[in-house]
């Protein structure tokens, strides 16, 4: 029950650690919580070679490629970790405990979706988020953009690239300014003013948005911006908060450089959990970066130490 990482979440990000850290002869452990982002969409996209893979898919050829190196993942829920010497201990829900030399988290992120009666029902199938995941999905048809922040005009922008039928609902989102309204009309946007009440669904499909007033405007596709918050809980206790993310999305995981190294010492983040906006491929490259600088850090440990060794005189008794 000793690894020299233990690997805290089994998604993109994790699991492309933990097959870089076992092709390099490392000791490592995923613990994989079973909670993907994306389990509600039917396919995962932009990843080369793979587009389209159901998420449940990708991640289980994910699985059996680290365990053909040695690595290990076990479905298992993290309940505390603690700081013990140089490394780490991990205690799992059903009271295991696993020792690390180094702690690599990847738990992701939470999507908080408005309130709106219809949107989790149909959340990543026909009411989505990212123009890049579910953008080529609903091209040509009749889309909607649910202001709920700034961020609303930078979708109706993506969007309008996919779609000449879109509709921006101002709902809760911020006033538009002189200079949105003109960017509105001169690519032909329509703008509907009010609350949104709830979502229609016939057949198991999006077929139109419900105002407060009970107006009905005919969509078969929603975008909405959810707000983001990374899965952070289980680093609390080593002092890791979360800090606020640079576009104003929610919250990511800070301090951490380009590797993912925090300022706590062996503790390393990648994927969603440090980077709110990026998608599978770019989550599963952060891993790797990741890795490739534990298994350098852990190197230099094992040099040092073995330095040390050397150095004894012979019949020394420590």
């Amino acid at each position: 029950m000793h690894y020299d990482v233990v690997v805290i979440g089994g998604g993109a990000a994790g699991l492309s650690a933990a097959l870089q850290l076992a092709r390099s002869r490392r000791a490592v452990l995923v613990l994989d919580a079973g909670e993907p982002r994306n389990a509600p969409a039917a396919g995962v996209h932009g990843f080369l070679s793979r587009d389209g893979v159901p998420p449940a898919t990708l991640l289980e050829l994910g699985r059996t490629e680290v365990r053909a190196y040695g690595g290990q993942v076990v479905a298992a829920q993290v309940r505390t970790v603690a700081r013990v010497g140089d490394g780490f201990s991990v205690t799992l829900d059903d009271n295991r405990v696993v020792n690390a030399r180094r702690l690599l988290v990847t738990t992701g992120l939470v999507d908080e979706l408005p309130d709106v009666p219809g949107v989790r029902e149909r959340w990543g199938r026909d009411v989505v988020h990212c123009p890049y995941c579910h953008g080529w999905e609903v091209r040509d048809q009749a889309v909607g953009v649910l202001a709920t922040s700034s961020r609303a005009m930078h979708q109706v922008l993506l969007f309008r690239q996919l779609t000449s039928d879109l509709v921006l609902f101002t709902h809760t989102g911020p006033v538009l300014t002189e200079e949105q309204v003109e960017q509105l009309a001169a690519r032909d946007v329509r703008v509907v003013e009010g609350i949104v009440d709830s979502l229609e669904i016939v057949d198991d499909r999006l077929t139109g948005v419900r105002l407060h007033d009970g107006t009905v405007v005919a969509r078969q596709a929603l975008v909405i911006m959810p707000r983001m918050v990374a899965r952070a809980q289980v680093l609390t206790s080593l002092g890791l908060l979360p800090a606020a993310h640079s576009l104003g999305m929610g919250e990511s995981i800070v301090p951490a450089d380009g590797t993912g190294r925090t300022d706590i010492p062996g503790v390393w983040v990648a994927g969603n959990v440090a980077d709110l906006s990026a998608g599978v491929m770019a989550a599963a490259a952060s891993g790797v970066a990741a890795a490739t600088a534990m298994n350098a850090d852990l190197a230099i440990e094992d040099t040092r130490q073995a330095v040390a060794a050397y150095r004894k005189p012979a019949g020394h008794v420590a």
